[in-house]
């Protein structure tokens, strides 16, 4: 859970007054920042340092100045010049209070900006950390795709921020540039949707690297834009302003450049996630993480350009939760294990999820103090819900295997590993454990 653990002050560190509003720069002699992410949920997890404090952010393109949310109890970080505003995002809820900062140190590694603006979000329930199975403080995007020409391989899990005037673009074998339009702080691409009914109809698109879906459309019959026959509701996310919920279905395919992507996924956000939000101009819907996943990327904001090569997840096939049930991080628990001897330690693993502390007791039996997993949510008619599965079961082991060993990402994958597989879960609901057997199997037909 977030604290309001800030410290404010008018000016927190001597800044030269030639450095101000110069956005991001390199030292002179470095012509690119090479910066390693991880990739969760199709999401792009960066380090960043802001006043001197370590953080950790999603790299969304979508979102115009950085959003600091989600703080712990032991994090404390410094903000300078501050101010009370009201920000709403997307989600079927109300604007909330958010305080305004300027002129705040960001560093990724040599890249720095001293200059650099945010917003604070102090509402509780803003926290994607229980989501991806690691601490995630905030989000942020624009900037520094207008500052630098950004490549992104999502196969080496590098970000390269380049310098744009020593930037000279190189012709790479099988990959296509095609223009990128930057309008109010954000990019579109041209692309095609293939329809069930077999139109095709031509789409402007949000780039969207902060979403972990493949293709959100926006419900439009009169364009062509129908929802499919297949399909079902389904809660898509969580955004600033609160939930969204749409319709989740497939399409035969999406053209983007001379590249296609066949059997697509697809969701149709309800446009009570929008209100209250700008105009959304001429745009038909956006391009999200489980499409982007597929190319290795550079993005030129400053020529309007986007180069795509196509990496080694590009035929991986779209699909949808098998078993049907979401997880998240639920606080911590202990669980007791027999060892073969023990010596009264306390140890701790060190690791930046959610803590493993060890006691090793002298009747030859550990407890360990280990993330508790729970079921957040179950779709309806599926396997996982069938076999009596429930919100708010904690998950014990998949398969014989215990989870409290694996992360979050690799226990969801454990739950989907193919069509036809025959998984068998443990749960503890009530102080009870219950064991529960299903078949996975897909949501649609292809």
């Amino acid at each position: 859970m977030m604290s309001k653990k800030l410290t404010f002050f008018a000016l927190l560190i001597m800044i030269p007054l030639f450095m101000l509003g110069q956005g991001y720069h390199l030292p002179k002699d470095q012509k690119v920042q090479k910066i390693k992410f991880e990739l969760i949920n199709n999401l792009i997890i960066i380090p960043v340092e802001i006043n001197g404090t370590e953080l950790t952010f999603i790299l969304d393109s979508g979102v115009s100045k950085p959003i600091l949310f989600n703080l712990s109890e032991s994090d404390s970080v410094a903000i300078n010049n501050v101010s009370e505003v009201t920000i709403r995002g997307l989600g079927d809820g109300e604007p909330m209070k958010a305080l305004s900062s300027r002129v705040n140190a960001f560093s990724l590694g040599k890249a720095k900006n001293f200059a650099q603006d945010l917003y604070v979000v102090l509402d509780r329930d803003i926290n994607f950390s229980t989501s991806l199975g690691i601490p995630v403080h905030g989000i942020m995007g624009y900037d520094l795709f207008r500052d630098f020409i950004v490549e992104v391989n999502y196969s080496a899990k590098t970000l390269k921020l380049h310098n744009p005037t020593h930037y000279k673009y190189k012709e790479k074998k099988n990959a296509q540039t095609i223009p990128l339009v930057v309008s109010n702080r954000k990019a579109y691409v041209a692309g095609t949707v293939l329809m069930r009914d077999t139109t095709n109809v031509p789409v402007k698109l949000l780039v969207d690297t902060g979403s972990s879906d493949a293709l959100w459309l926006f419900h439009s019959p009169e364009k062509g834009l129908e929802i499919p026959e297949k399909n079902y509701e389904d809660h898509l996310g969580r955004g600033l302003s609160g939930d969204i919920f749409g319709k989740r279905s497939k399409v035969n395919g999406i053209r983007i450049g001379g590249f296609e992507l066949k059997e697509a996924k697809v969701a149709f956000p309800y446009r009570e996630s929008f209100q209250g939000m700008d105009s959304l101009g001429d745009r038909n819907g956006s391009v999200g993480g489980e499409v982007l996943k597929r190319f290795n990327m550079i993005f030129d904001y400053s020529r309007g350009l986007v180069t795509l090569k196509k990496n080694g997840n590009f035929k991986d096939p779209f699909q949808y939760n098998l078993a049907g049930i979401e997880l998240q991080h639920n606080g911590l628990r202990y669980i007791a294990e027999s060892i073969a001897d023990a010596n009264g330690v306390v140890s701790d693993d060190g690791s930046d999820t959610f803590g493993n502390v060890q006691i090793l007791l002298e009747n030859k039996t550990r407890l360990s103090l280990v993330p508790e997993i729970v079921v957040s949510g179950i779709r309806a008619g599926s396997p996982a819900e069938e076999a009596g599965l429930r919100e708010g079961d904690v998950i014990l082991a998949v398969n014989g295997k215990r989870i409290h060993r694996y992360k979050l990402q690799e226990i969801l994958k454990m739950l989907n590993e193919r069509e036809g597989k025959r998984i068998k879960v443990l749960i503890e609901r009530y102080n009870r454990d219950l064991l529960f057997t299903f078949v996975l199997k897909k949501v649609f037909d292809d």
